[in-house]
Formats: C-alpha cells, sequence, structure tokens
C-alpha cells in the first residue's frame, strides 16, 4: 500500500470518528432535550388541569373531565390521576387504569416532591401539588409520538450526511493526499534521474522552510558528499596510478636496459642494487597506500589500549637515530605533566607511532638544519603535541591543500616524497577523536600541533 492510499486512508478514518461521535453527541443532546422538553409540557398541563379542579369552586370532577375530553391541545395518549392525602382518586382520565399505581409510589412522590419513570411506552410524571388547605398526589402520562417520530427522522438525517461527508472526504483526501505528496514525488524522481555520472545535479528545495524542502536539503547534502567522495577517489586512483608507475617504469626501464647487451657481474650487481632500491620505495609507497586507506575510513580500531606518548615518542626519537643519524629531534616536556594520567591516551600505539613518525621525519626532512623540536604540553581538554621545524615552510594559498592524498607543496620539487604523510597523520588524529592544526612562514619553519583527548577517570 503507497502512502497517498495510507493517508487517504487515515485521513477517512480519522473524519469518520469525528462525524461519528459528532452525530451520537448530537443524539444525545437531542433525545435529552425532547425528554425534558416532554416532561415540562407533562408538568404544565397536569399542573393546569390540578389547578382547574383544585382552586376553581365551579369546576368538578366531571365537568374537568369534558374539558379534557374536548381539549384540543392534549398530549397523545394522556392520562391525568389526581389523589388526595387519603390516597383517594379525586380526578382521572385513565379509564382502563393503564397507569399503575400502588401507596408506595404515593408515598415516593410525597417523599420526593417529584419523580419521573417510564412504563411501556409512557413516559409517567409524578408530582406533589400544593393547593390551598392540603397537598395532593399528581400523576400525568403521555406517549411522546412526535418526539420520538422527530428522534427518528435526526437518526436518518445524521446517517445520510454522514454517508455523504465520508464520499466527499474520501475523494477531497485523495486528491489532498495527492498534492501533499507531490513535492516528494518531485523529489523522488529527480533523484531517480541521479547516476554516478550526474552526481552534480541536485533536487529542488521548493520553499527551503518546510519538512519537504529539509528532506531536499538532506538529499543534496547527501549528493555533494557523494560527489566529493567519487572526485576524490578518482583523484586517488590517479594519483595512486601515477605514483606507482614511476617506479614501476624505473624498474623496467633498467631492466630493459640490462638486458641488451651482456654485462659484468659488478654492472650486474649495481643494477640489481639500484632495481632493490626502487622495490623497496614501492613496497613503501604500497604500506602507505593501505595505511591511507584504513585511517580514511574513520573507524575506531579494536586494539585501542593505554599508551604513554612521552615514552612513546622517545622510541621513535631511538628508531630514527639508527635509520637517520643526521636527524635531530629535541622533545621539550612541560614540567606541569608530573601526573601519569596526563602522559597517557588511549589508542592504537602502532597508528600514533605512524603518526609521530611522519611529523618527525616531515619536520627532519624539509630543514636545512634535519632538526625537530617537540613540545608536549596539557590542556583542559587533552594533551598538546606541537611539532615545528625551521624548513621552508608552506605557501600560504597551499595551507588548506597539504592533508589532501598525494599533495605536495610547490616547493616540495627536489625533496624526495609522496604527498600521503600528513593524509595518513590527520586520518589517524581523527580516528582517536583528535584535531590537527597548522601554521607555517615560508620565513620561520612549520608548526604542527595535535590535540588528543585525555581519559576519563573511568576507564584509567
Amino acid at each position: 500500500m503507497n502512502i497517498r492510499t495510507k493517508l487517504t486512508l487515515r485521513f477517512i478514518l480519522i473524519a469518520a470518528i469525528i462525524f461519528l461521535l459528532s452525530s451520537i453527541l448530537i443524539y444525545i443532546l437531542s433525545a435529552d432535550y425532547r425528554r425534558e422538553d416532554f416532561y415540562s409540557r407533562l408538568l404544565n398541563k397536569a399542573n393546569n388541569t390540578s389547578k382547574l379542579l383544585i382552586e376553581v369552586d365551579e369546576v368538578d370532577a366531571a365537568l374537568l373531565r369534558k374539558i379534557e375530553q374536548d381539549n384540543p391541545v392534549g398530549l397523545p395518549n394522556e392520562k391525568i390521576i389526581i389523589y388526595n392525602y387519603r390516597d383517594t382518586v379525586l380526578f382521572s382520565t385513565d379509564e382502563a387504569n393503564v397507569i399503575r399505581v400502588d401507596t408506595n409510589l404515593l408515598d415516593k412522590i410525597r417523599l420526593e416532591d417529584e419523580i419521573r419513570y417510564v412504563q411501556d411506552e409512557y413516559e409517567v410524571l409524578g408530582f406533589l401539588f400544593k393547593g390551598q388547605y392540603d397537598r395532593f398526589v399528581v400523576i400525568a402520562a403521555a406517549t411522546d409520538t412526535f418526539g420520538f417520530k422527530r428522534l427518528k427522522n435526526l437518526i436518518f438525517i445524521l446517517f445520510t450526511v454522514f454517508a455523504i461527508s465520508i464520499v466527499i472526504v474520501s475523494i477531497s483526501g485523495w486528491f489532498y493526499a495527492g498534492r501533499a505528496l507531490k513535492p516528494i514525488a518531485s523529489v523522488v524522481d529527480r533523484v531517480s534521474e541521479i547516476s554516478i555520472t550526474s552526481l552534480n545535479l541536485r533536487v529542488d528545495e521548493g520553499n527551503g522552510k518546510d519538512e519537504i524542502a529539509r528532506l531536499a536539503q538532506t538529499f543534496n547534502s547527501m549528493l555533494s558528499r557523494l560527489e566529493s567522495s567519487f572526485i576524490a577517489q578518482k583523484n586517488f586512483i590517479a594519483n595512486a596510478s601515477h605514483e606507482l608507475r614511476t617506479p614501476l617504469t624505473a624498474i623496467t626501464g633498467q631492466l630493459e636496459v640490462t638486458l641488451l647487451k651482456t654485462r659484468s657481474p659488478e654492472e650486474y650487481q649495481l643494477v640489481i642494487h639500484s632495481v632493490l632500491e626502487d622495490i623497496k620505495n614501492l613496497n613503501d609507497l604500497s604500506n602507505r597506500l593501505l595505511l591511507l586507506a584504513q585511517t580514511a575510513s574513520g573507524e575506531k580500531n579494536k586494539t585501542m589500549s593505554l599508551v604513554r606518548i612521552d615514552e612513546l615518542l622517545w622510541q621513535v626519537k631511538e628508531d630514527f637515530s639508527k635509520r637517520h643519524p643526521a636527524f635531530i629531534i629535541n622533545i621539550d616536556l612541560d614540567e606541569n605533566l608530573d601526573d601519569e594520567k596526563k602522559l597517557t591516551i588511549k589508542g592504537d600505539e602502532q597508528l600514533i607511532r605512524i603518526a609521530l613518525s611522519n611529523l618527525i621525519e616531515n619536520g627532519c626532512k624539509y630543514s636545512s638544519n634535519q632538526t625537530t623540536s617537540i613540545y608536549i604540553r596539557a590542556s583542559k581538554f587533552g594533551q598538546l603535541i606541537e611539532f615545528k621545524d625551521t624548513g621552508i615552510g608552506i605557501p600560504p594559498e597551499e595551507i588548506r591543500n597539504i592533508f589532501d592524498p598525494f599533495f605536495r607543496g610547490s616547493n616540495t620539487k627536489n625533496i624526495k616524497g609522496h604527498g600521503i604523510g600528513l593524509s595518513m597523520v590527520k586520518g589517524i588524529v581523527k580516528i582517536h577523536g583528535g584535531k590537527i592544526d597548522v601554521a607555517s612562514s615560508q620565513k620561520y619553519g612549520t608548526s604542527i600541533t595535535i590535540s588528543l583527548p585525555i581519559i576519563p577517570d573511568s576507564e584509567f
């Protein structure tokens, strides 16, 4: 069942419930009004009859009976019975004794002044009439033939109106639901036109204020993210292919040249060493690409553990001193970091090591003195680790692009690299819930600060 049908049926159901409750209320109020009006007329008629008999000396029971017989405004099947204090009938138009009266009923009327009840098709009213010298019990009964006919007619009218209203509501609800869903249908039609080759298309946002507009805005936001992702993926594949092709081309070229003629063992060894170096670079590039793909997903690694950041930095420094003895790495620890908790983070030790190594390597590689200074300090949000160098710096217009995969500054063409390191660092920091900031000047070098959150007391 589609949404239009569901909305129409719900609209009909709500309208039917409202009409039905309204009709029931109208009928109940009308029935109550009929009953009160009938008893009021019955009381007035019985009261006037009692006055004629009791207060007018010239009128006796026989004359009053004749008057009642000739009265054109009497109620249908009207019966009036008047009793004195001895329960003796002074006057009665109930010749067939249709209305059943006993002593208990008369005593009850004297006690309560007025009672109402129904006997068969008669509605009966008993009340106490207070004369000048005595009190009399008056019982009046009649059938409200016309009142019940009006109620039956009212039921027919309400049922007819209900049926016609449901038909009208069904038709109008169907068109109303279609009109209400028309913007959604437009969104669906527009979205169905969008494919991988047309991600630049966008959904019409209408007035930009209602729920449909917000839905369209959400779609457009999603399409923008998808378009960016596909562009980034496309660029990544192109750049990765280019980076992989360079060492493969070099290897192929060296091997082809070597095979052109017979060479000495020393020459073969030289070629093998050169090819081996290219293969190592290719292997390193492949590992970096895999790690870049892992960190770009933004998913947290399941092997999170407590890591002392200062100890990890000293280990990384020791590794560099073995592999790159010329690198100078200075580590400055804030004296306020005297608590183990302030130096401990929760994360993947291997990923954090890779991030720290990349930042240190970049600082040393792009500095003429091959020096990187590391400052560790605390803030109320967590640890701040600043990597500072006095290298070539980053052009101001290029700072916003340095975290893009394979992007390299225009002033780094003569320095070996792939443009992957900072992209990995940003992904690793994001996985650990941290932030990374860059400040650079082509005269004074570059400062990169990463902020890692502190560990809650419950997890320490």
